[in-house]
């Protein structure tokens, strides 16, 4: 190369050049970016889109794949189920200490109300040696695979606000739920059904309505779908009288068509979920119908968990939750209701309704516990009961109501947990003499929510989702994973 040649072209790299060339890289970069954020980039990109519930990969290695949440809606009453008093005992239908009211809100209880000691007899099972009443005696033949939490606490004392705090992270309509949450986090391995399926039994829905199940901002993809034990499992999925299943083919592949189309238009998420549902509720008219006849369980199952086929009960609802965990369901919740035992009436007392309630619950739950063991399901499955809040020390006394019940009470309540990660056969924390607060490792909604993520392989710090300016998760400014409650 001349001299003269390579002296001009030094010339010319100066650093104004360079950083003007630099410049339009940096340009071409952030308008390709944007190409695939929107436009005609998004429409290229609309072309390789991908089934929003096809499986994701976890944070890091799960110790389960499931959850099966046995919701006990209206708050069963920890103080005669788990968590026994003594001191409730001595000094039953005697005033509450004044320093347990001052300051203290309760939905229904009026002026000075009375301790009310538990009518029931406690007894230790298992290695852990839980206490439990003679309402459980079911529960007590899988005591040693449940760890029992007894220092749960809420913010909410009143039934919908809590139902969506304990399912949402949070008591207003509008957060998705734990399902979505997960549906979202980590998608579903059965192409053939959502990843997220509810299953109702008792009087009627619970008192957060479907909102406890909502996808809430999320795409709606990622909501639950509630399947019925009586008629159609799934609303509307069934074909119209008169229309075979060649034409409903013809009919969504029409539909694919138009909202493809809307989709390159508008890039609306919500296009993208109604194409993706039309596809899954197409093959779901092949897939539930079998999923639900349970009439084809050995009789030894139908013995174990009680189940009557063609009706709805708890029981069936669990022995569907087996099923529908062993084909890949990432997140199973089962609402039984009825559980509010205020002793307005006899009906909704602690001697005649909370026992009919455990009546319908205890041995199906325990059931469920032995059949996934049996299976080798429990070790990958998390099962989860409990209900909003607990029961208060205290008899309510609605209106002098000779009847024996309990207010809301948020401070202190039980649950358990069972499975997946779970350590079997523990207590974990305690209440005070009364079981009025919590005396020892307190633990809240967020915490539990926290912890059930991580053992499913999600860092709840992780798991956001953009929406109105910031990142939400479900614990959202807070909550801790305990690892106390883990194997």
């Amino acid at each position: 190369m001349p001299d003269n040649l390579e002296r001009e072209i030094l010339k010319q790299i100066t650093r104004r050049t360079f950083f003007k060339q630099v410049g339009y890289g940096m340009g071409g970069l952030a308008l390709s970016s944007m190409l695939l954020e929107s436009g005609l980039g998004a429409r290229f990109q609309a072309q390789k889109r991908t089934d929003p519930l096809a499986p994701k990969p976890p944070h890091f290695r799960p110790k389960a794949k499931n959850i099966i949440y046995l919701f006990m809606a209206g708050a069963p009453s920890q103080l005669d189920m788990f968590d026994p008093k003594p001191m409730l005992v001595k000094y039953d239908r005697q005033e509450c200490p004044a320093e347990l009211l001052k300051g203290e809100r309760f939905a229904f209880i009026k002026g000075t109300p009375k301790l009310l000691g538990s009518p029931f007899k406690f007894e230790q099972v298992g290695k852990a040696g839980h206490w439990v009443s003679e309402l459980l005696p079911h529960f007590k033949e899988i005591a040693d695979d449940v760890a029992v939490i007894h220092s749960l606490s809420t913010t909410q004392f009143n039934h919908a606000p809590a139902q969506l705090f304990m399912n949402t992270g949070f008591q207003i309509p509008g957060r998705p739920s734990m399902g979505s949450w997960l549906s979202y986090g980590l998608g579903s391995e059965n192409k053939d059904l959502p990843g997220f399926v509810v299953l109702i039994s008792g009087d009627s829905n619970p008192d957060g309505g479907k909102s406890c199940w909502s996808s809430g901002f999320l795409p709606t993809t990622y909501q639950g779908v509630e399947f019925r034990s009586q008629g159609d499992p799934v609303l509307f999925v069934s074909n119209p009288d008169g229309v075979p299943r060649e034409i409903r083919r013809d009919t969504l592949d029409a539909l694919h068509d138009l909202n493809d189309m809307e989709l390159h238009n508008t890039l609306d998420p919500e296009v993208e979920t109604r194409i993706a549902q039309y596809e899954l509720s197409y093959r779901m008219q092949s897939s539930v119908p079998e999923l639900m006849d349970i009439s084809k369980e050995s009789a030894a199952t139908h013995d174990m968990y009680g189940t009557e086929p063609g009706k709805k009960s708890f029981a069936n609802n669990c022995l569907l939750a087996r099923r529908l965990v062993e084909r890949g369901v990432r997140f199973v919740q089962l609402y039984h209701r009825g559980w509010d035992t205020h002793g307005a009436d006899q009906a909704s007392d602690i001697k005649h309704g909370l026992v009919k309630r455990c009546e319908e619950t205890d041995k199906a739950a325990a059931a469920l516990i032995k059949d996934l063991k049996q299976r080798g399901l429990l070790d990958e499955t998390i099962v989860v009961w409990g209900g909003e809040f607990g029961r208060t020390p205290m008899n309510e006394g609605r209106g002098g109501s000779p009847f024996p019940g309990r207010d809301h009470h948020p401070h202190a309540f039980t649950m358990w947990a069972a499975g997946g990660g779970i350590k079997p056969g523990i207590s974990f924390g305690e209440t005070d003499e009364l079981g009025y607060t919590v005396a020892k490792d307190a633990m809240d909604v967020h915490d539990l929510h926290a912890t059930m993520l991580h053992l499913m392989g999600l860092d709840h710090l992780r798991l956001t989702y953009a929406f109105q300016g910031r990142n939400y998760r479900l614990t959202d400014v807070y909550g801790n994973v305990v690892p106390q409650l883990m194997s």
